[in-house]
This record gives C-alpha cells, structure tokens and sequence, in this order.
C-alpha cells in the first residue's frame, strides 16, 4: 500500500520539481511523471522521506538511482535531510505513469 505524501508542506511542489529533474536512464522521462515516486514525506522539522520503486528489480541502475534523487533534493533550501527507500511493493506498472509521461512515450 502506497502511504500518502505530505502535500500540503510548503516544500512539497519543490522536492516535486527535484524529483522531477532526475531521468530514468532508459526512458526519456523524468522519475516522477513514469510514476517511480510513491511517497514524498515532509516532517514539521523539514526531513524529507521519498518511497521510490524502479520500473523493475534487475534495473541496472538499481544501487544510483535512489542517491540521484537525494543528491538532487538534499540542496533544497530548507530541506534538513533526506532519505530515500526502495521497494518493490506494490511493483510498478505502467499504469502509475502519468498522462505527460504516456503521451511522451507515444502510448496516448
């Protein structure tokens, strides 16, 4: 079960737009609109916590890709730390991609 981000903290659209800066290697879409990030958590205390799966578990890119979304969200200012956890559970599909990504992809 995919846990709800914290939407309403002011850093929200900001971590959203970092996540959004970092590309799958493979497909020429960022990580956030194939639909990667489950879970952008945001404390009071600005500790950023994104949940992130890959699009499979022998993604050769399996051991960076979790370091290249805290590299690109750990420089916000007023971000105090991040951590970024991998899983596998719900798996993804193509369906957790959003309608930018499926129309990039020619599949709308």
């Amino acid at each position: 079960m995919i846990k709800p981000s914290t939407i309403n903290h002011p850093l929200y659209d900001t971590v959203v737009a970092a996540c959004k800066a970092v590309y799958d290697p493979e497909i020429p879409v960022n990580v956030f609109d194939l639909g990667l990030v489950y879970t952008i958590e945001i404390s009071d205390e600005c500790d950023v916590k994104v949940t992130m799966t890959l699009t499979a578990p022998g993604c050769p890119v399996a051991g960076e890709m979790p370091g290249w979304i805290a590299d690109a969200v750990e420089p916000l200012e007023g971000v105090r730390t991040v951590d970024v956890e991998l899983t596998w559970d719900p798996p993804w599909g193509m369906d957790m991609m959003t309608d930018e990504a499926r129309l990039e992809l020619g599949l709308i």
